[in-house]
């Protein structure tokens, strides 16, 4: 048979119209897989997750899409002049150990911010813009940066190299900003999102805090502030300043952080720390560590590098508490606007109850004032009044009696009377004339500090206008005696009877401190009591000590005017 064949001509043309086919069907196919590679990449970006989860898996997605070796996602910072945060994927640990510092946006990546279209390169090196590659960085030619947007504002910036095969070419261009569309959607999702759980974790801090405030004495209630701050997550440090206008310090109140025992009760320039900054206005402030090129006491500091810091006033209507300082450690991100503004919310709910509890206080010591008030006019108008008639019968009783042992007793008992009441008067002062400055209270303070755990309490007396002729540094001088005799008296002489009485004797002051212990030794009078001594010479007067088994007496007498204080100067 014979054989069949084409003409050449129209063989020619059906192989060229197949070999078309075949491209086009690769490009069909091509296509397909690239854009099913988008679908995926997109899928695993809109993935619900934290934030930062989202960026890297943008990274990602970028990289495997283009088929590129490196990959990152470079966060602009507030001030649109740099990065805030770099996210990298493709380098080992040990490539970015080698590297160092990451990128903050110098050279090409600070191109792409300052005009954020897209930037395609053959050759990075090859570009005027390309500010070099530190030591130990991995080689890189090929080059893809990609704005991403959020809500039309540039969020970061994509940077894809080193190509696997080949260029880059104007459809990764493409598939890449449409993957930056999509993970701009995703960023403001995962931003809404890590908003929300902010704002929860802190309105439960600020919620709890105030309750625990109100159930609480305003004398721990900085240390408690500052306690329930600490323990929120992404905090390194939280001082509580309280402003002295008189000498225009700041003195930290609490504080809680690696260096708070240095901290506490420590002194502050407002001038050197964010916090001065607040003044008379209040108003919160955010600190980042590039505003800080001095050390500051209230941030976290590493190797002389300070951390964001934020600072919040402590303030109600007619009250400045102090201000509240919250802060991170240099490596940490910069606290964001949700957080700035929860900051802020705890910090006012917290000086609100800071203030009810401080009313709360305020009415239990008037109830107590008042109660206190009522309880001496008893004592003055019942008891006292019923003792001394009891001791005017008595007198009256005594008086009839013949010199004996009857009348010694009866006129014994008449002298108890009396020594009661005047530590009745004493006890009605203290609860009427509650004044912690005077001498009176101060050495009833001391007395009932002494002899806390005694079964029977001293008796005090006060003989003389005491509060009105002892001030100023003689008062401290009688104070310091009163403590140091009654020491003395409480823990050494197992007395049953210890008397404390403060006289004002013509012009000079008595301090006299009697009991029926065991007596003192010769060598415990020359060495313990001998500063009482010195003290009494040095203002012009006299200490003296008699004591025997069941009766001793320390007797220390200072002239109240044109005496010599310790440090050699004139009262």
């Amino acid at each position: 048979m014979e054989q069949l064949s084409f003409p050449d001509g129209p063989r020619l043309e059906l192989d060229e119209a197949l070999a078309t086919l075949v491209v086009q069907a690769e490009r069909v196919r091509t296509t397909q897989g690239r854009l099913r590679a988008l679908l995926n990449a997109t899928q695993a970006v809109v993935e619900e997750s934290d934030l930062p989860s989202v960026l890297r898996r943008i990274a990602q997605a970028a990289t495997t899409l283009v088929d590129a070796q490196y990959g990152a996602l470079g966060v602009i910072a507030p001030e649109r002049d740099a990065l805030e945060e770099f996210i990298y994927v493709g380098l080992t640990p040990k490539e970015a150990d080698e590297i160092g510092d990451l990128p903050t946006g110098h050279g090409l990546l600070g191109a792409l911010i300052a005009d954020p279209r897209p930037i395609r390169l053959p050759n990075i090196s090859a570009d005027a813009r390309a500010a070099g590659f530190p030591d130990h960085h991995p080689h890189m030619e090929s080059f893809l940066g990609v704005p991403v947007r959020v809500r039309g504002e540039v969020f970061g910036n994509l940077y894809l190299t080193n190509r696997r095969d080949g260029l880059f070419t104007e459809e990764d261009e493409r598939l890449v900003e449409a993957l930056a569309t999509t993970a701009g959607f995703a960023v403001e999702n995962a931003r809404l999102l890590d908003q929300a759980r902010t704002r929860e974790r802190w309105m439960s801090a600020a919620a709890g805090l105030s309750a625990a405030l109100l159930s609480s004495s305003t004398t721990t209630a900085f240390d408690l502030i500052a306690s329930r701050i600490f323990e929120l997550p992404d905090v390194d440090k939280v001082v509580v300043l309280l402003r002295d206008d008189a000498r225009h310090e700041l003195q930290v109140a609490a504080a809680r952080g690696s260096d708070e025992s240095e901290l506490r009760g420590a002194v502050i320039d407002p001038e050197s720390t964010c916090a001065g900054e607040l003044g008379a206005a209040g108003n919160t402030t955010a600190h980042t560590r590039a505003l800080s090129p001095v050390p500051d006491p209230v941030r976290v500091m590493v190797d002389g590098v300070a951390g964001p810091v934020v600072a919040a006033p402590l303030r109600t209507g007619g009250r400045f508490w102090g201000v509240l300082c919250t802060g991170r450690a240099p490596d940490r991100p910069r606290f964001t606007t949700t957080e700035i503004d929860s900051i802020a919310d705890v910090a006012s709910r917290a000086t609100i109850a800071l203030e009810l509890a401080h009313a709360r206080e305020e009415a239990q010591r008037s109830l107590l004032a008042d109660e206190r008030r009522r309880i001496a006019r008893d004592l003055h108008d019942h008891v006292i009044q019923q003792l001394f008639g009891t001791g005017l019968t008595l007198q009256a009783v005594a008086g009839g009696l013949p010199p004996g042992q009857d009348a010694d007793r009866l006129s014994e008992s008449i002298d108890q009377l009396d020594d009661a009441i005047s530590q009745i008067r004493t006890v009605v002062f203290a609860l009427s004339h509650r004044d912690e400055s005077s001498l009176r209270h101060r050495v009833i303070d001391v007395v009932a500090d002494q002899s806390a755990a005694r079964r029977r309490p001293p008796a005090i007396r006060f003989s003389g206008p005491v509060d009105h002729a002892i001030t100023g540094l003689l008062s401290d001088e009688v104070v310091g005696v009163v403590r140091e005799l009654l020491s003395n008296a409480v823990r050494h002489s197992m007395a049953d009877h210890i008397s404390v009485e403060v006289a004002l004797v013509e012009d000079s002051v008595v301090v006299l401190v009697e009991d029926d212990g065991v007596g003192m030794a010769d060598a415990g009078r020359r060495s313990g009591l001998q500063n009482l001594t010195e003290r009494a010479a040095a203002r012009g007067g006299a200490f003296t000590v008699d004591s025997v088994s069941g009766a001793t007496s320390a007797r220390w007498t200072v002239p109240v005017h044109d005496s010599v204080s310790p440090r050699g100067e004139m009262q």
